[in-house]
């Protein structure tokens, strides 16, 4: 109760009415309204202070917020077993694009191997936000240096009809038509995507500021009517 009063505390109702709207499917009444850098501040106190754990316990929430700074904390968690045990705890209680796609655990950076193995596990859940968290996951740490080919398989064989999930597969491969060309234009080409998806990659990889009007151009005649 503590921390949910501290939540109250930081409370900006504008900023609350204007989060009804990005997030239709939260009940406004679950809102609290308190802005990321807030949440993300009293996250790294109550890690630094270890005044967290009894928190975390307490699932489900009640509060929208109070499942944004579960995840804030996740992310400052400096142990990758321990990160990946409260995420296995926590993820099946996401009910929202805006709380998953805040998670981003900075240990993550320093454990890849093992990072790859469980993301394999995070794309084949039924679970929307498990699974866009994984693809999330992967597409954050593995098409840079870490890149292979296989990720992009991986990507492109869920196959989902839930909408959260079908936008990520989307912003993955348009992500990777900016870093890995070559590899990514292949399933557009093959036709590897679903309608839905194949045409929402190209509209986001045509708005990409990292994409040349060229491959723009290119990438327009490949949309499907």
């Amino acid at each position: 109760m503590k921390i949910q009063r501290e939540l109250f505390s930081l409370q900006d109702k504008e900023y609350m009415k204007f989060l009804s709207k990005l997030t239709p499917n939260v009940p406004e009444n679950t809102i609290i309204g308190v802005r990321i850098p807030e949440i993300r501040k009293l996250a790294k106190k109550l890690v630094k202070n270890n005044e967290y754990e009894n928190f975390l316990k307490k699932l489900p929430h009640k509060y929208y917020d109070e499942n944004l700074l579960h995840g804030a904390i996740i992310s400052e968690i400096k142990n990758f077993e321990n990160c990946i045990q409260l995420l296995d705890n926590f993820l099946p209680f996401i009910d929202n694009w805006a709380v998953c796609d805040t998670i981003s655990p900075k240990i993550f950076k320093k454990h890849k191997r093992e990072l790859i193995e469980k993301i394999r596990e995070w794309v084949k859940s039924d679970k929307t936000y498990i699974c866009r968290f994984g693809v999330e996951m992967l597409m954050t740490h593995f098409l840079d240096e870490d890149f292979e080919n296989e990720y992009l398989e991986m990507v492109a064989n869920i196959h989902s009809e839930e909408y959260y999930v079908k936008m990520v597969i989307a912003w993955f491969f348009a992500t990777a038509l900016a870093k890995k060309w070559d590899c990514a234009v292949i399933y557009l080409e093959n036709d590897r995507l679903n309608s839905w998806v194949h045409n929402k990659t190209i509209q986001k990889a045509r708005e990409s500021l990292r994409i040349t009007n060229e491959k723009k151009e290119y990438l327009k005649g490949l949309r499907k009517e």
